[in-house]
């Protein structure tokens, strides 16, 4: 299985003996949606709502940081994934956060693909859909490994001045400049020193699908990146920075994430922020 499946593959695949189909839409809270709700009205059928907020670590202090291997097991174990069918990923997301729910799985050696263009597509090709509530049952959860690199904020301080990674920030360009505000409440808006911008769109098709090889790979020669070099993406909380590491997937190219993102760095007075564009 790809990567990356269309709505084609995932309709002629639905009911296959080891698919497992799992809607990972989430939404920021401005947006006033609730992706619970709006998966029991309508979602593919067959699919599991992931819960996408549940694949964190509340303990920890890093912002919506990835769950511990047992918490991960447990989630997956309670949706029925036993790590060895083949798992799609979906989203109605502005978003796209089944890119941040493909990062988590493969983080913990779950292969999974994601579907181009998510329920939007799907709904839009007229495609059939289900409502109400899905029941699942649980199954033991076994992996192995895992594939994925998170960089911390020591780590992200250090390259400020070493520039040994390339750092790209996937947000809207007014608050990566600073000339709006944060949408989190009391956090500054700006970035990290040396800092490129790549809002995570820009690897996107106006549908929603992700560009090819050529227009991913001119997206982020736009933003001054070279994919010869190291790359870490950052966002406002590892969300939409998870777009840009899948696009940079789909082109063969591995890189790094902050987790914590700006959510982290932002709520760190002593951290330095700069604003105004990239330079």
């Amino acid at each position: 299985m790809e990567s990356l499946v269309s709505t084609q593959w995932l309709a002629d695949a639905l009911g296959s003996p080891g698919l497992v189909v799992l809607d990972a839409s989430a939404h920021l809270p401005a947006a006033g949606r609730d992706a619970a709700g709006e998966f029991a009205a309508a979602h593919i059928p067959g699919a599991r709502f992931l819960d996408l907020k549940t694949l964190t670590d509340p303990d920890n202090p890093v912002p919506a940081a990835p769950p511990t291997r047992a918490q991960f097991a447990a989630r997956m174990a309670a949706l029925g994934v036993t790590g060895q069918q083949r798992v799609v990923l979906y989203d109605d997301s502005a978003m796209r956060t089944a890119a941040r729910a493909w990062f988590l799985l493969r983080l913990f050696g779950v292969e999974a693909a994601v579907l181009d263009g998510g329920m939007a597509r799907w709904r839009a090709e007229g495609r059939p859909t289900q409502h109400g509530a899905v029941e699942v049952e649980a199954s033991p959860f076994a992996s192995r490994g895992g594939t994925g690199t998170i960089r911390f904020k020591t780590e992200m301080l250090a390259n400020i001045d070493s520039r040994a990674e390339q750092v790209v920030d996937a947000r809207d360009a007014p608050r990566f400049r600073g000339d709006e505000p944060d949408i989190r409440p009391n956090m500054p808006s700006g970035h990290i020193p040396n800092s490129r911008n790549l809002p995570f769109g820009e690897v996107l098709n106006a549908d929603g699908t992700f560009k090819d090889e050529a227009g991913i790979r001119a997206a982020f020669a736009g933003a001054g990146i070279d994919l010869d070099r190291p790359v870490v993406a950052t966002c406002g909380s590892g969300v939409t920075a998870s777009v840009l590491l899948f696009a940079l997937h789909l082109i063969g190219k591995d890189a790094a994430l902050y987790d914590g993102s700006w959510s982290d760095w932002g709520a760190d007075p002593a951290m330095p922020v700069a604003t105004g564009p990239a330079a």
